[in-house]
Parts: structure tokens; C-alpha cells; sequence
């Protein structure tokens, strides 16, 4: 990595989560786990500590693309986010997109937006906070239906076994789906990606 802010323009892709192993696997950390496939998938990206977080860089599709997980608890993901933004001069509505965990959505299920609501996800408002603005792609997971369990114990528990065939499979999607928002933009990953019920 060069350390500065010269060279192609990169896209940035955030995925959300808590550091440390406690939370290793947690529903909270999908976004951790998206990341982490793409660097896996990139030759091997190794990441490196930057901007409050862990960052890689990469190529999908002769794209050069930055990874990051921030480890500054996923309430104050914002910070990192900036940090990052600011330092390679990104425009936030175009090359930057935040993968989180959703309560909301059946699990499994991913969701593309170029924008909006936090729906909650405190993450997501934190970075809207620390940009001055929402405007911004997000790729969301649904990680289940949480029943009468109260949703921060939810979110902060593990996937049970029934469920992560599903979660796996939900994975390898999210990576099809960076890669097509990577090169063809927001438009064409909600059109493929989204469903015809989202």
C-alpha cells in the first residue's frame, strides 16, 4: 500500500462489525465477514492497521479497491470511515459502500441501496453522522428473525448451525454483488441483487 492519496481513484468498501474474538462470528460482524472473503479472493490482501481499523487493498475487475474493517465498535464505525474517505479524496456518493448486518430483512436476504435511512443500524448512522450526509451506497444482510429475544443480544449472537448454510450462501452473493456495484455502480447491484420484492 503507498500510503498516499495519489495514483487511480479507488472505490471503498466498509464492512461493519465489533473487534476481538468475542464477537468473531456474531451476527453483528456480517460486514467483517464480507470483507474478509474479498480479501481472500484478492491473491491474498493482507491487511494492515489504518484509519482506527484494518485496511487491505485489492483489485475486482482491474479495479483498485480498499477493504476496511472499522475497530472502533460498530457504533462508532463513522470515524474510520472518514478517516478514509477524507485521506483519498473519495466521493462518498460513488465510491464508497458500507456492508451491515439487517434486522429487518428475512435472513440471508441481501438488500442494495444508494442511500437513506439508517433503518436503525447504528453503524449506518454514525458514518451518515461523520460524512455530514446519507448519501451513500449500503449492502445489507438479513440475519434472521429474532423472535421474542431482545435485539442486542441477538445481533451480538452467533448464527446457529440450521442457519449457516444459508449465511454462507448469503456470502458469496455479497461478494458477486461488490464486485457488479465495483465496476457498473449502485443501479445495476440493486437490479441484480435486490429481488423483485425489495
Amino acid at each position: 500500500m503507498s500510503g498516499t492519496a495519489s495514483g487511480p481513484r479507488r472505490k471503498l468498501v466498509a464492512g461493519l462489525g465489533n473487534p476481538g474474538s468475542m464477537y468473531q462470528g456474531t451476527r453483528h460482524n456480517i460486514g467483517y465477514e464480507v470483507v474478509e472473503r474479498l480479501a481472500e479472493g484478492g491473491a491474498g490482501a493482507k491487511f494492515s492497521r489504518k484509519f482506527d481499523g484494518l485496511l487491505a487493498e485489492t483489485e475486482i475487475d482491474f479495479h483498485r479497491v480498499l477493504l476496511l474493517k472499522p475497530e472502533t465498535f460498530m457504533n462508532l464505525s463513522g470515524r474510520s470511515v472518514r478517516q478514509a474517505v477524507h485521506f483519498y479524496k473519495l466521493e462518498p456518493t460513488t465510491d464508497l459502500l458500507v456492508i451491515c448486518d439487517d434486522l429487518a430483512l428475512p435472513l440471508g436476504k441481501l438488500r442494495v441501496r444508494p442511500g437513506g435511512s439508517d433503518g436503525g443500524q447504528k453503524g449506518l448512522r454514525d458514518i451518515a453522522a461523520q460524512l455530514g450526509g446519507d448519501q451513500f451506497a449500503r449492502l445489507r444482510l438479513g440475519i434472521g428473525d429474532r423472535g421474542p429475544i431482545d435485539a442486542a443480544d441477538f445481533v451480538l449472537g452467533r448464527f446457529r448451525p440450521a442457519e449457516r448454510a444459508t449465511i454462507d450462501d448469503a456470502l458469496i452473493l455479497a461478494t458477486q454483488a461488490v464486485a457488479v456495484w465495483v465496476v457498473q455502480g449502485t443501479d445495476a447491484a440493486m437490479n441484480r441483487f435486490n429481488g423483485p420484492n425489495s
